[in-house]
């Protein structure tokens, strides 16, 4: 039931207003003056840490010229103590100026007397309305939250999580490395969450995932007419992520042409859209993340040096999750509860034995992989504990062993170069890494060959290699 404390000096008004809303099935309780109010509130508050009990009242409904205390300085006190409490106001001397005061003190409305019960109903049922709707999108907020937390107990995350707390509040830029899946945005987020600017937006872009002739209209923005198919003036990452956060993802992919303008952006703090002829000043923090090595890019001419320096103020390296299995039996812990909250489900457990065949599994893909394993059993699993044999035979699975091999990869192009650079691998080791052979076996020339090993860093494993015949 909706508790509503109604707070006015006239008893005539306070009783006509309980007759109204006791009509509705609203609990009232009356207090002739601000005074009252906060003393009636000050035992609720010791009732309710004695009971264990949510607060008493929803709504207050406060009279503005009132003698002693008046409205106006009651909202106040009541919105720094009970900021849950939704405050409409009322008087009989209705005036704008009052009005605009008590909205930017708090109250959600203001009523003028005399009141007419009709108005009074709906500007309750809306206040009680948009308290649900506040609710349900912390709740949401929550689970998103908690969905994208860090999770882990290795030292490594420990490390990873006392970073974050040092460099979050400081308008650093971060690096971000490791392998796909292992959870780099989850850093780049909580870096964001716990930033000043957290309040503004995260924008995020995967710069693997545009295609090249995209990424400055993305990244800049573009005028209307800037080219074929800019039918209207669009804002780019930058200017959407004004005041907070860009998360430039796989940014080792990017082109170098797009690479020398984000450096500008980052030197400057200006953009110019795409076929635009002038500049707007941006403040926006930049985060960047890669499984590339970026310093050898850089000295193979795919990165650009400077822009690596202008991003690697603070690196940070997520490590796979095969080097932290310690962290496996938190992780399974999280994605059993959520993923039985999501499909409304009772929560399954893991036997001891089915967690140590967990750490037993490569990973490739990380926790990207894990996750995708674990919501599996949720939904498969037909029994309310999980065991040994039931894990080997999902792990064994033809599903498990694809989506482990193709869960490394983010983009086309990953895929394509690693199993390009296996397959070499693979041809090589069959002839004892004799690239003549090799070349034979595969139709290829031997100084195409020599240029995939090279483009690779291929070399033949023992120390004395044979000569080439």
């Amino acid at each position: 039931m909706t508790s509503i404390l109604v707070v006015d000096d006239d008893k005539s008004i306070r009783e006509s207003l309980e007759t109204i809303l006791l009509y509705e099935d609203y609990d009232v309780t009356q207090a002739s003056n601000g005074k009252e109010a906060l003393s009636i509130l000050d035992k609720c508050v010791k009732n309710n840490t004695e009971k264990q009990k949510k607060p008493v009242f929803d709504l207050a409904l406060l009279d503005i010229k009132m003698p002693g205390m008046d409205g106006l300085e009651l909202l106040e006190k009541i919105k720094k103590s009970f900021p849950q409490i939704d405050i409409i106001m009322i008087s009989g001397h209705a005036e704008i100026q009052t009005a605009v005061e008590a909205t930017k003190k708090g109250a959600y409305d203001f009523l003028a007397k005399p009141l007419d019960q009709d108005r009074i109903l709906i500007t309750i049922s809306n206040a009680i309305k948009n308290r649900e709707l506040s609710s349900q999108c912390q709740e949401l907020k929550k689970i998103v939250y908690h969905d994208r937390q860090l999770l882990g107990e290795s030292l490594a995350i420990k490390q990873i999580l006392e970073t974050i707390e040092r460099v979050a509040p400081i308008d650093t830029r971060v690096l971000i490395t490791g392998e796909n899946g292992t959870g780099k945005e989850l850093v780049a987020r909580a870096i964001h969450e716990k930033s000043r600017r957290n309040n503004a937006p995260f924008i995020e872009l995967n710069c693997a995932a545009i295609p090249e002739n995209l990424i400055e209209s993305e990244l800049f923005g573009h005028e209307k007419g800037a080219f074929t198919s800019a039918h209207e003036k669009r804002k780019g990452k930058f200017e959407q992520a004004h005041k907070g956060t860009l998360f430039l993802d796989e940014i080792g992919d990017m082109s170098l042409t797009a690479q020398a303008k984000v450096l500008r952006v980052l030197e400057e703090c200006k953009v110019t859209r795409v076929g635009g002829a002038t500049s707007m000043d941006i403040d926006v923090r930049v985060l960047a993340a890669t499984n590339k090595t970026l310093e050898k890019e850089s000295a193979e001419g795919n990165f650009r040096e400077d822009l690596f320096y202008r991003l690697n103020v603070v690196p940070i390296h997520v490590p796979p999750l095969r080097e932290r299995l310690e962290d496996i039996p938190i992780l399974v812990s999280h994605f059993l509860v959520y993923f039985a909250h999501k499909y409304s489900i009772p929560i399954k457990k893991l036997s001891s034995d089915a967690l140590q065949e967990l750490k037993m599994h490569s990973w490739n893909g990380n926790i990207r992989e894990l996750k995708n394993f674990v919501e599996r059993l949720v939904i498969l699993s037909t029994g309310d504990s999980i065991g040994a044999d039931e894990i080997k035979s999902h792990l064994s699975s033809p599903h498990s062993k694809i989506e482990g091999f193709f869960g490394t990869y983010q983009t086309f192009e990953e895929f394509k170069r690693e199993s390009e650079k296996m397959f070499f691998i693979q041809k090589l080791t069959e002839t004892n890494w004799n690239v003549k052979k090799t070349s034979e076996i595969l139709k290829m020339q031997r100084s195409n060959l020599y240029k995939k090993m090279e483009k690779y860093g291929l070399n033949k494993p023992e120390k004395d290699s044979d000569e080439d015949n």
